[in-house]
């Protein structure tokens, strides 16, 4: 067999002339098996890459789901492998890597790669490199590129091939086939050298398969699939008359052949296969056509049909749609969903239970954690459209799709009870950042800390990159920075809140910090006070002497060595007043732990005493003590206040530090990882409060009352202990080097989902 003959689409035809059975599950295409089945063999002649692609259900997923079934060892004992065009079968090798971008970002998409092939690589780059490095080529399947991303208007597939794909494509050691959107498959293919790509395009005519879509029609309308007995699907002529009108009228489009046979088959009165006027041509056609031959209002369907067109996720809790239908309609459609059963039943279909058990949504990176242990919605249905195609028609024929998601949006937080985040429906909390997207409206929403310890972390920080960063306010931009915490610790809600209450104190944002102490959850901790201090090594508790024990006249600085005071924070809804940059050691941020009551005696002052490189403003130098190394020279230490804001200018030589047997009588141990911490309570020996970083912990001390101090590369920041029952413990995978995770455009390179 040659090369011509093997890549070629002419030879269509020759395998049925030939008497070779179609594969049992695509029904035809065998010209394009035959080309993938060169591509998997490494063909000479066959190109490294090859690029899938067409219009929405020209079948292109079917496809390769089929082509895999060949490529996977255990499935190709179930197919009748001697009875097919032995040019469409592919070699008996291993199962191709087929990791799947449907709701997941590129960065999900990469790190799945490079967990698959066991790659040691601290950076996404590295996984290139790595790839490219090695003896033998890998071969990789990436299907339904189109359906990829946690948010459906967030361009997640152009990210998934500019990022993911390409480089991919470049590495010469990689054997690759893709499903991508037209409108990306030039883009994809261009970037290689002529003969390493090809573009298989299901609807242009070298590939087109007109009879395997009347053998697919055909299949459809028997009994043996499910058909009712009717004249034209137990008369074999009959049969085969109404499928080739059907797939003539179609234009190869398999999917609006597939729902021309749904609404025959379920309301076949009215139906006159003669009739060609009742044969759909496109998508929209076989909608309006089923309306009409059930007397309804086609307008009514597509109105019906809307909610479940914008949905985000695997789907729309049923409970929902009437709401969000009447939402978009502008009026109440119970009494049309009530009588639209036959009417919607073609273009729907339930959500198989996802493996979290809860119809949690793909791509979701805290799954049923995401709420607060109510079991809100553990029950629930979920409904979609039975095609992308489907919903693709539906959107375009809606006059004002940012209109009809701003009333979603707002239908959506009115169903959240008393606005109580931990009540709501999975769907709204975790999607109603994507609503507020594609209505222009998210920056407006991105004020509540509820919504955003309760979201899930992965949809929400996809949402917000999606956003400006020029329209964002303070508080989405610490919820950006922090999202890589989030998602990397797959924290559960209570735990993601404490962590922003920390990233909040930080920033500057107490009252949002307050705020989540409101709102039921049981915070392991509350943050005092963070100063955004560069190039802190150690940290230390101790005490100040009272009264004149150490303290000069000006006791308390007001929060900054310099003297002046710490910037006001603002509240939620109104503007903060901005962070302290991370070079200036001046900033403090926090909440101030009330003073003695006058005439009381004067106590130990608790405090935390820095070490910081010579010459940072504020600080002291003390001598280096006895066995120091003579490089070391002096060090320079900066004194603060433990319980509240404020730099103290105090000798660090006045600090008391704790002796072995208060730590030993204290309340709470601690423990200390890479990058994380473990308190427990001595008397149970459970861990209370866990902290996980994504920068490395530089130092940490535990006071006796249980004040955590922490330094990591971005400053200080002390917690008052809370928590007196076990508490939830992050994931902590090995942390990567490198800034990747660090900054929020680059993706979720932490989440391995």
């Amino acid at each position: 067999m040659g090369d011509e003959e093997v890549m070629s689409a002419s030879g269509e035809g020759n395998a049925v002339a030939a008497g070779y059975a179609p594969h049992p599950y695509i029904g035809g295409r065998t010209a394009v098996l035959r080309a993938l089945a060169a591509w998997r063999m490494r063909w000479p002649g066959a190109p490294r890459v090859i690029v899938l692609t067409g219009n929405p259900g020209s079948g292109r997923s079917r496809l390769v789901t089929g082509f895999l079934m060949m490529c996977d060892p255990g499935y190709r004992k179930q197919l009748p492998l001697d009875d097919l065009d032995p040019a469409t079968v592919p070699p008996d090798l291993p199962a191709p890597a087929v990791p799947s971008p449907a709701g997941r970002t590129a960065a999900q998409l990469l790190w799945m790669i490079s967990d698959h092939f066991g790659l040691d690589a601290g950076r996404g780059e590295d996984i290139f490199t790595e790839l490219a490095a090695r003896e033998e080529p890998v071969t990789l399947v990436v299907p339904d590129v189109d359906r990829a991303g946690p948010v459906r208007t967030a361009d997640e597939p152009a990210r998934v091939v500019r990022d993911v794909l390409k480089p991919l494509a470049a590495t010469e050691t990689v054997q690759l086939l893709a499903e991508v959107p037209r409108e990306l498959a030039t883009e994809l293919a261009g970037a290689l050298p002529s003969g390493q790509a090809q573009i298989i395009d299901l609807d242009a005519a070298e590939w087109a398969d007109p009879k395997g879509l009347v053998l697919h029609a055909e299949t459809a309308l028997t009994p043996e699939a499910g058909a009712p007995d009717l004249p034209f699907t137990t008369d074999p002529s009959a049969r085969r008359a109404l499928a080739e009108a059907l797939a003539a009228r179609a234009d190869g489009n398999r999917l609006t052949v597939q729902l021309a046979v749904q609404s025959l088959l379920l309301q076949p009165e009215g139906f006159d296969p003669a009739d060609a006027s009742l044969l759909p041509g496109t998508v929209g056609e076989a909608l309006d056509l089923h309306s009409r031959r059930l007397g309804a209002d086609p307008q009514t369907l597509r109105l019906l049909l809307a909610p479940l067109a914008l949905a985000e996720g695997e789907g729309l809790p049923v409970q929902l749609w009437g709401t969000l239908a009447s939402a978009v309609a502008g009026r109440d459609m119970s009494q049309d969903l009530a009588d639209s059963m036959l009417l919607a039943a073609p273009f729907i279909q339930p959500v198989e239970r996802s493996r979290d058990g809860d119809g949690g949504d793909a791509g979701s990176g805290s799954g049923s954690a995401s709420g607060s242990g109510s079991g809100v919605g553990s029950d629930r249905t979920l409904l979609r459209l039975t095609h992308p195609g489907v919903a693709e028609e539906i959107r375009s024929g809606l006059p004002d799709v940012r209109d009809a998601q701003t009333r979603i949006a707002m239908a959506l937080l009115e169903a959240v009870p008393q606005q109580d985040w931990s009540r709501a429906d999975p769907y709204v909390r975790d999607h109603l950042a994507a609503h507020t997207l594609d209505a222009g409206l998210l920056p407006q929403l991105l004020t509540d800390p509820g919504l955003f310890a309760h979201a899930d972390p992965v949809t929400m920080r996809a949402a917000i990159e999606a956003v400006p960063p020029e329209q964002l306010g303070a508080p989405a931009r610490t919820y950006l920075r922090t999202a890589p915490l989030l998602t990397r610790s797959e924290a559960p809600a209570e735990l993601r809140a404490a962590f922003l209450e920390s990233a909040f104190v930080e920033d500057g944002l107490v009252a949002y910090a307050e705020a989540l102490h409101t709102l039921g959850f049981r915070l392991p901790w509350r943050t005092l006070w963070s100063v955004p201090l560069v190039g802190v090594r150690a940290v230390t508790t101790g005490t100040l002497p009272p009264a004149d024990g150490g303290v000069s006249s000006a006791t308390d600085t007001g929060g900054n060595p310099d003297g002046t005071s710490a910037e006001a924070a603002g509240g939620p809804g109104a503007t903060p007043a901005p962070a302290p940059t991370p070079s200036d050691p001046s900033g403090s941020s926090g909440s101030a732990a009330p003073a003695p009551a006058s005439g009381t005696a004067a106590a130990p002052r608790p405090v935390a005493a820095f070490l910081v490189p010579e010459g940072t403003p504020g600080s002291r130098t003390v001598p280096g003590q006895e066995g120091d190394a003579p490089e070391a020279g002096g060090r320079a230490l900066l004194v603060h206040d433990l319980l509240r804001p404020g730099y103290l200018d105090a000798d660090p030589a006045q600090v008391q530090l704790t002796s072995a047997q208060a730590q030993e009588a204290a309340p709470f141990g601690l423990s200390r990882g890479a990058d994380y911490l473990r308190v427990w309570a001595r008397a149970s020996e459970e861990v209370v409060a866990a902290l996980v970083s994504d920068t490395p912990f530089t130092g940490a001390d535990l006071s006796p009352d249980g004040v955590l101090v922490v330094a990591t590369a971005r400053g200080v920041t002390a917690r008052q202990i809370l928590a007196a029952a076990p508490a939830p413990v992050p994931t902590v995978p090995a942390q990567r080097t490198g800034t990747a995770d660090s900054a929020p455009s680059d993706g979720l390179e932490g989440d391995h989902s």
